[in-house]
């Protein structure tokens, strides 16, 4: 299999293409930091699949938002406890839905 190391710039407009409503241009700067260190932590590449990694992700604007989709979460830390969570430069978090 061929691999094609990207860089942000490249993530973001393949978003911003396939995707424009799913992240935040903030949002979307935090998804790649947070995919490379994943990638470089497990030395494994990750692929660049636009719509798996809308459905394996969501932003939200805030705490109360996730509360809605899930409503068994208590507070941050037991939210941390069960995803990862990823804080854009704009506020908004960043989770891997569960």
């Amino acid at each position: 299999m061929i691999y094609e190391h990207i860089n942000e710039t490249a993530f973001i407009n393949a978003f911003q293409t396939r995707r424009p409503d799913n992240f935040s241009y903030e949002g979307l700067k935090a998804l790649f930091k947070y995919l490379e260190e994943v990638s470089e932590d497990c030395d494994s590449n990750i692929q660049l699949d636009v719509i798996a990694i809308c459905c394996e992700y969501s932003e939200y604007e805030n705490f109360k938002e996730i509360k809605k989709d899930y409503p068994q979460v208590e507070d941050h830390e037991y939210l941390s406890e069960l995803t990862p969570i990823i804080r854009a430069k704009n506020g908004n978090w960043i989770i891997q839905n569960f």
